[in-house]
């Protein structure tokens, strides 16, 4: 196999880079295969400036596609997919954004493959009498449909789910106000604290604890503190005097 310099012309990861042409290959199968992985990730690096990481992770589940259907890339079918991808459901339990990035991992080597560029068809066909198809489809593949793929419990809340959180919030100060009960100040430093951080997280992201949120937020709370104090003075009325014992009136 040829390393990374190669005839003018050939983009990288070409069939005519990867394997030296009128030289016989031990275990040529095996050869062709590992070629095409190469050139692939080159084609990866290079032309599409993807990081070593992923290239390297998309290898290792073209691999073990491989392993799971018995076959060289050249004789990959749809039927191969079709049962890969009920075995990830249905026996390893695989979630459904990792079905996805599976798909679009051997969608990816697919596509390597069957482009005339890189001319892996008529080198298979050469040597071993077929070549690489199509056998991603729209129809058994898994697309990206939702915005979030991860299990409910930790999906993100929508704005309008948000709105609601802060409008029960408020509720609940509105509420103890009404029923000139204890809690009216706790739920008022909740609810205004909720909102700090909200805003603070979209501002600053990770950088809130840095820069000293606690003694924000410990400032707002005595502000809000005397704030409330001051409004149940009012709707109260002032407290009633205590007068002593031994003062004379």
């Amino acid at each position: 196999m040829a390393g990374g310099a190669g005839r003018a012309g050939e983009p990288v990861g070409s069939a005519r880079l990867e394997l030296v042409s009128g030289v016989a290959l031990l275990r040529e199968e095996d050869a062709v295969l590992e070629a095409m992985l190469a050139g692939w990730a080159r084609q990866q690096l290079g032309g599409r400036g993807l990081s070593a990481r992923t290239v390297s992770q998309r290898q290792a589940v073209v691999r073990q596609f491989f392993q799971h259907a018995g076959e060289y890339p050249w004789n990959w079918t749809a039927a191969h997919l079709d049962d890969w991808s009920a075995d990830l459901v249905s026996v390893a339990g695989k979630a459904k954004s990792t079905i996805r990035s599976y798909h679009d991992a051997v969608r990816s080597f697919e596509s390597y493959l069957i482009a005339p560029q890189y001319r892996w068809a008529e080198e298979c066909q050469a040597r071993f009498g077929t070549h690489p198809m199509r056998i991603c489809f729209e129809s058994n593949t898994t697309a990206h449909l939702v915005d979030y793929e991860g299990g409910p419990d930790r999906r993100p809340m929508t704005r309008e789910e948000l709105q609601r959180f802060f409008d029960y919030a408020d509720g609940q100060v509105d509420a103890a106000v009404r029923a000139g009960r204890k809690g009216a100040l706790a739920a008022y430093r909740d609810a205004t604290v909720f909102k700090v951080m909200y805003a603070w997280r979209l501002f600053s992201g990770v950088r809130l604890l840095r820069e000293g949120l606690a003694s924000r937020v410990s400032a707002a709370q005595r502000l809000l503190t005397d704030k409330l104090s001051a409004a149940a003075v009012v709707v109260q009325g002032p407290a009633p005097r205590v007068i002593g014992a031994g003062s004379c009136g």
